[in-house]
């Protein structure tokens, strides 16, 4: 992890930090679309809480998930596991 530190710390220009962010973006929307299905448990991360919810359907950057409140369409950035 360090390792990766330090290359980011060698970034001079905002396109190539930018890039980064992007592709950073990317690879974790990627990772939870390979940990999620229709039917599994969810919780819903924001700033302050956890809302547990299920998800119903999942489009190719955000998921449909059923909260207690209603169904919210919710970026994969956004889900955790439960």
């Amino acid at each position: 992890m360090t390792n990766i530190k330090s290359l980011i710390n060698e970034i001079t220009s905002k396109a190539e930090l930018d890039d980064l962010v992007s592709f950073i973006k990317l690879r974790a929307e990627s990772l939870v679309l390979s940990e999620i299905a229709v039917g599994m448990e969810v919780y819903v991360v924001q700033k302050t809480k956890k809302t547990l919810g299920t998800v119903t359907k999942i489009n190719r950057t955000k998921a449909v998930v059923e909260l207690p409140n209603g169904s919210y369409r919710v970026p994969l950035s956004m889900l955790e596991v439960a």
